[in-house]
């Protein structure tokens, strides 16, 4: 289950520069608990697919996990031995632009100490460091 939109109004996107700090979806909105990432960098619809698995399997039914961030950036890439020129390549996944202060995942229903073990294992999956806050 690759997570990708379902329609886009522009098929190719610009590269675009990853700069300064997020300034939306910093707090927790919906859950106790929340994974906060400190880093800038893409997280692939792979990635994030990896992360639901280990939290969901580590919760064992227990719990509500909320995504706060969908993959809708797509990233082109040409076949290998390709020449220069011919355009732009075919789109290849989607990926999410992550900017430090951004919250990735929130986590409700479960204890502190289940929810900072499922936190715990996500963030090994994932190519940034992150930050495990509470609701204030």
């Amino acid at each position: 289950m690759s997570l990708q939109p379902k329609k886009m109004k522009h098929r190719k996107w610009h590269k675009g520069r990853l700069k300064g700090v997020e300034t939306r979806g910093t707090e927790i909105s919906f859950g106790s608990f929340g994974l906060q990432g400190l880093g800038a960098k893409w997280i692939t619809a792979n990635q994030l697919e990896a992360c639901r698995k280990v939290i969901l399997k580590t919760l064992k039914k227990k719990g509500k996990l909320w995504f706060r961030i969908f993959p809708q950036k797509p990233i082109t890439s040409k076949g290998g031995e390709v020449g220069m020129g011919g355009g732009k390549g075919a789109v290849s996944h989607y990926v999410f632009p992550v900017k430090p202060g951004r919250v990735l995942f929130e986590l409700d229903g479960v204890s502190e100490e289940l929810a900072r073990e499922a936190f715990k294992r996500a963030t090994e999956k994932l190519p940034i460091r992150t930050k495990f806050i509470k609701k204030a």
